[in-house]
């Protein structure tokens, strides 16, 4: 019975990150669309725009490596899901620094 609980439990959380991803990377395809658009046709605020949809589409990303650390087994495929959380957490923080700083140059 611990078994199938088990089982189910993975089943949950691997379609929860597979929904994760596939959330991230839709919000990055249509904020490439979006900012190639406003690229040709020369829209101010382009770079902010597309610094919070790439901090959008990390944020899922990101959500997505979390749940998958409740069903890592093994110390090896832990060390590897937190190098990779804290390389997009870097990110993150570094998209997030660069949207503030086009705030205050388009404020100006």
């Amino acid at each position: 019975m611990y078994e199938s609980i088990e089982e189910i439990f993975g089943l949950i959380v691997n379609y929860a990150v597979l929904i994760s991803e596939l959330a991230g990377v839709s919000v990055l395809v249509v904020t490439l669309i979006k900012a190639f658009i406003g690229w040709i046709r020369k829209t101010d605020g382009i770079r902010l725009d597309l610094a919070q949809g790439i901090a959008l589409a990390l944020e899922f990303k990101l959500g997505g490596e979390v749940l998958r650390t409740v069903i890592v087994r093994e110390w090896n495929e832990l060390m590897i899901l937190g190098a990779i959380i804290v390389l997009r957490g870097a990110l993150t923080f570094l998209i997030h620094w660069e949207i503030k700083n086009e705030e205050k140059k388009l404020e100006n």
